[in-house]
């Protein structure tokens, strides 16, 4: 039996309010990262692309500055498998990256594509997506595929960071090792596209602190001492960036694992970082979706109520949207 779509208080939802369904929750959630941030009508044409049976879109997050779109969607194997297709066919019709500026490193049109277990999902699954998606890509479209965290298939391509360390621009360079041969498709860069990368993972999320200051280098060194690869937070990747848009240095920062470093803790961390290089956090922003439980952790600490939970909060005993 196919789950049926879960409703959201996304923008498309048209409701402002909080929604509660009984539907079969669907077993896997994967949260596609395309190349293109500032082109509202291409984002808009992306977003037609995914609109297939089974298949729920749950949020859309773009950014200018970064120049990119981050899609979550919720479904099963099948229905997100014909999605994917239909999203990458779009992105690689309307996405040329030898004319692509951003702050965020990529080095595809749709630059990775992670599946995540849903509702005690074993990870097997979202693995056997993966492989599945990326042998589809890799004869559809003649794309170069790599796969990453628990699809990987060699130990030095875990981390998207080092699939993706010299961007598009220098990926020919890498190619020219055969150690860097692709799990799927040719060995060569698609002249547009770019490779791609698709995996298996655990819930990720994607959190950006805006500073005070407008000098990038404090974001880059906050972004130091807080990544794990720095001797900070575990499971904490980081870097600093400069918003033009705003006109505003980001820590923008990646938490692998929320059950190791807290929401909490990571911005405990950069504000103290921030205090110590002369600056402060202005405000937070969440790209993409985030698990209930990374968010009741963080009001765990930040209220130093060690059980608060669910069953604290009314509308979650009513199981009602909340008042107006």
């Amino acid at each position: 039996m196919k789950a049926a779509p879960i409703l959201t208080n996304s923008p498309r939802a048209h409701n402002p309010r909080p929604c509660y369904t009984l539907a079969l929750v669907p077993r896997l959630e994967c949260v596609p990262n395309v190349s293109e941030g500032r082109r509202p009508e291409v984002v808009a044409r992306l977003i037609a692309a995914l609109s297939g049976p089974g298949l729920a879109l749950l949020d859309v997050s773009s950014d200018p500055d970064h120049n990119r779109s981050v899609f979550t969607l919720a479904g099963e194997p099948e229905a997100l498998h014909a999605g994917l297709l239909s999203l990458y066919a779009a992105a690689l019709d309307e996405i040329d990256l030898t004319r692509h500026e951003g702050v965020h490193p990529r080095v595809g049109a749709v630059d990775v594509t992670p599946f995540v277990p849903l509702a005690g999902t074993p990870i097997a699954v979202a693995v056997a997506a993966a492989e599945r998606l990326g042998a589809a890509l890799a004869e559809r479209f003649d794309l170069a595929v790599y796969l990453y965290e628990a699809a990987a298939r060699q130990p030095g391509r875990r981390r998207l960071a080092d699939i993706r360390r010299g961007g598009f621009e220098g990926f020919p360079a890498k190619l020219a090792d055969p150690a860097w041969e692709p799990d799927f498709g040719p060995a060569r860069v698609h002249p547009t596209a770019g490779v791609t990368v698709v995996g298996a993972r655990f819930f990720l999320i994607a959190w950006n602190a805006v500073l005070e200051t407008a000098d990038v280098a404090v974001a880059c060194a906050i972004a130091r001492r807080v990544r794990e690869s720095g001797g900070g937070l575990k499971a904490v990747r980081a870097m600093g960036v400069y918003l033009a848009s705003r006109g505003r240095a980001q820590v923008s920062m990646n938490l692998v694992d929320f059950r190791q470093t807290s929401m909490h803790a990571a911005l405990e961390r950069v504000r103290q970082e921030a205090a110590a290089l002369g600056t402060r956090v202005l405000e937070t922003e969440v790209v993409g979706l985030v698990p209930q439980e990374a968010v009741w952790e963080a009001l765990r600490e930040g209220l130093q109520c060690p059980v608060f939970g669910g069953e604290r909060v009314l509308e979650e005993r009513l199981r009602v949207p909340p008042s107006a």
